[in-house]
């Protein structure tokens, strides 16, 4: 099963539609780019994407595995309801999926139709950020695109279906909120946009965390001019988040390590 360190997982191509195929690509590809980006906590967190064409179906990760090992076919589909609908063959590990992972993603996938993908994080920096009383600063032109971030206050490890209308609530339409105490969430109406929405707001967590770090006083913006840049970012203003970054990150990954399309 273990070849050169290596796990051999025989292929799900055949198993599923060219459709599905074609995401399970995308979303290997997303596990391997959050941790090539410094965005990973070795086996643990989730990136989900929906099943096209399958009501209800979305794929997550195999709880086990780290980030830079997910192939197309490691990945696992299951429901909205946690039912697993098909899954490779991992031998003697008979990797399964992680129940806090399957209580936030299911959530959002079932409540919010227009979400292909979902990512949610514990960086250093995403922590950081989300155990500060003020929050995401817009301090840097980046920071100013969450100016409207939502926030998730904590209760505790994520396993009790309960929490997933407060959690919604929190999301409301938006494409990221800050768990409180936990880390970062974001949504995307495809692989790339929430990769990119995911980026974005590691970079405005670790510039802010580098700015107080100086012990210096920040540089206030305007209210008007936080509230132009905002509405600069927002969709109808300008084109879908990854819509030119996704295809060069995948040449990227190509170059490096081309086994996330196995």
């Amino acid at each position: 099963m273990v070849e050169n360190g290596r796990l051999q997982i025989a292929s799900m191509r055949e198993r599923c539609t060219p459709a599905e195929w074609q995401a399970r690509v995308d979303l290997a590809a997303c596990y391997r780019l959050v941790d090539l980006y410094g965005m990973s906590d070795m086996m643990a967190n989730h990136i989900s994407m929906r099943v096209p064409g399958e009501e209800g179906a979305f794929l997550i990760n195999a709880y086990g595995m780290m980030y830079e090992e997910i192939t197309a076919s490691s990945l696992i589909k299951i429901d909205v309801d946690g039912n697993v609908l098909s899954k490779p063959d991992f031998g003697e590990l008979n990797y399964g999926i992680n129940k806090a992972g399957y209580v936030i993603h299911s959530a959002v996938h079932a409540a919010r139709h227009e979400v292909d993908c979902v990512i949610h994080t514990h960086s250093w920096a995403s922590m950081a950020v989300s155990a500060l009383e003020c929050g995401l600063l817009p301090l840097t032109q980046t920071a100013m695109r969450f100016l409207k971030i939502g926030y998730h206050d904590y209760q505790g490890v994520v396993l009790d279906a309960a929490e997933q209308a407060s959690l919604l609530q929190d999301l409301g339409q938006g494409e990221a909120l800050i768990l409180r105490n936990h880390g970062a969430l974001v949504v995307g109406r495809t692989v790339g946009e929430a990769f990119n929405w995911m980026h974005r707001l590691e970079l405005a967590c670790r510039s802010q965390l580098a700015a107080m770090a100086c012990n210096s006083p920040f540089v206030q913006v305007p209210p008007a001019v936080l509230e132009e840049t905002w509405n600069n970012y927002q969709p109808g203003t300008r084109r879908p988040y990854g819509q030119m970054e996704w295809p060069a990150l995948l040449r990227k990954l190509d170059r490096l390590d081309p086994s996330y399309k196995t």
